[in-house]
């Protein structure tokens, strides 16, 4: 029996750069590489993007503080399964894992590998209808399956490995914006007085929800490491650094590349753009250097993809491990030493997604959905402290409580005109989650029976 559970336990071998390497890797992918220019069609003026990407980062500092403290009381494997486990009731652990299954990680992964493809084509300039007789967009979903391929291989190896690679990408993409941002900035002709708050008819509270729903979506991953807490090194430390440290890069970061778009592009001919980074980067360098710099932004997004297909297997494994996941999760490999079919299983379930989804409703669809349970969790923080669990190893939030209230009430609002202005992408985010309700209950009644019939 013991060698049994020594043979399921995943060891603490995820030193504080990893663990950053990871949060930075999470947050930057498709979301500032994209959505950029849609926001430039919602909002009037250069200053108020800035503006949603700045709040946005404050949203995002605060929920890694919260996290900060909720990831040392409870620095197990999971993440917001953990915590709304042993906060609130079982049923809502089992929400977060099955949401996680379908959006948190199967998703992002599928929308940061074809974005991937985006950028890989726009670099080579293949903009024809068709690519050796087939439909260009069919095209670019094989190049995202080929990628999400490379890296599920590359992660079920072993974490040694899969730390190696991620380390590397994520430094490449920190080398590759900075460079993008303070060359652009340098060498760019652009008026600085272009960056302005002009107001118009555009400026309302849809508008300015529409654009902070992405800002959003782009920051999620601040609370990534909590998901590895299980195998970190002197998770009381490295916990809430890495997450305090790597928001504040990507805050940096983000700021640093949308000076960098606008001082290339003028912020009329942004509107709607997707490829905003390879626009500008054409704008600033001319053709062949802002086509080569799109190919190296398509590097850059790979970290992105490595590191989801990194964290989510662990959420899988932490579930199975309590019995309220598919059996094979809980399996670790006996030579790699990480949940093995499970990083198969997520994988195959990301190909589907590139295969049958569309990129923008992708976005808003994971957008929704990946704030529901982060919110739940911050709010547990209260009950945390009135229970005082973990309580002499835990990290304590710097502002409490106006940091968690801070964190809680803009969350809500921003989900609420997400909620009024997407309908449908939103609801669909909802019904993914309450469809897991009745398979928690017939799980646990598959699980009882199980037990009756053959008892431990």
């Amino acid at each position: 029996m013991n060698s049994m559970i020594q043979t399921n336990q995943l060891k603490r071998r995820i030193s504080l750069t990893t663990a950053t390497a990871i949060v930075v890797a999470n947050m930057i992918g498709t979301g500032i590489f994209t959505t950029s220019g849609i926001m430039a069609a919602n909002l009037p003026g250069p200053g108020w993007v800035l503006l949603c990407w700045l709040f946005g980062g404050l949203i995002a500092i605060s929920g890694a503080l919260c996290y900060a403290e909720l990831a040392t009381r409870m620095p197990e494997e999971g993440g917001e399964y953990v915590y709304l486990k042993k906060l609130y009731h079982p049923v809502l652990g089992f929400l977060t894992g099955w949401t996680s299954f379908f959006v948190g990680f199967s998703a992002p992964i599928a929308a940061s590998s074809f974005s991937f493809a985006l950028y890989i084509f726009a670099g080579f300039n293949i903009e024809s209808a068709t690519v050796v007789g087939l439909p260009i967009i069919f095209s670019k979903k094989m190049v995202a399956v080929l990628i999400i391929l490379t890296f599920t291989f590359i992660h079920y190896l072993g974490l040694k490995l899969g730390s190696r690679v991620q380390n590397i990408l994520t430094a490449l993409k920190i080398v590759i914006i900075l460079g993008l941002a303070s060359t652009g900035l340098i060498i760019s002709s652009g008026n600085w007085t272009d960056i302005t708050f002009q107001t118009n008819d555009s400026l309302g509270g849809i508008a300015a929800g529409t654009a902070m729903m992405l800002v959003i979506f782009s920051y999620s991953g601040w609370n990534a490491s909590a998901y590895i807490a299980g195998e970190l090194k002197n998770p009381r430390k490295t916990l809430p650094v890495s997450l305090i440290i790597g928001t504040l890069i990507v805050i940096i970061l983000y700021l640093a590349i949308n000076l960098f778009i606008f001082q290339a592009v003028p912020y009329s001919a942004l509107k709607n753009v997707k490829a905003v980074v390879e626009l500008a980067s054409v704008k600033a360098f001319g053709d062949w250097m802002g086509n080569g710099l799109s190919l190296l932004v398509s590097i850059a997004l790979l970290s992105s993809t490595s590191a989801f297909i990194l964290i989510g297997p662990r959420v899988y494994f932490a579930m199975a491990q309590d019995r309220l996941f598919f059996p094979f999760a809980a399996k670790v490999h006996s030579r790699y030493r990480v949940p093995g079919k499970s990083i198969l299983i997520q994988g195959v379930i990301a190909i589907m997604m590139v295969v049958i989804g569309s990129f923008e409703q992708l976005l808003i669809y994971i957008g929704f959905a990946l704030g529901i349970f982060p919110w739940l969790a911050i709010a547990g923080l209260f009950i945390a402290r009135k229970k005082q669990i973990g309580e002499a190893s835990a990290a304590k939030v710097w502002g409490y409580p106006v940091i968690p209230i801070f964190y809680l009430l803009t969350s809500l609002i921003l989900m609420t005109v997400a909620y009024i202005n997407r309908p449908m992408e939103s609801t669909a985010a909802v019904i993914t989650v309450l469809l897991g309700i009745p398979c928690y209950f017939l799980w646990i009644k598959g699980v009882k029976f199980s037990n009756k019939i053959f008892p431990q």
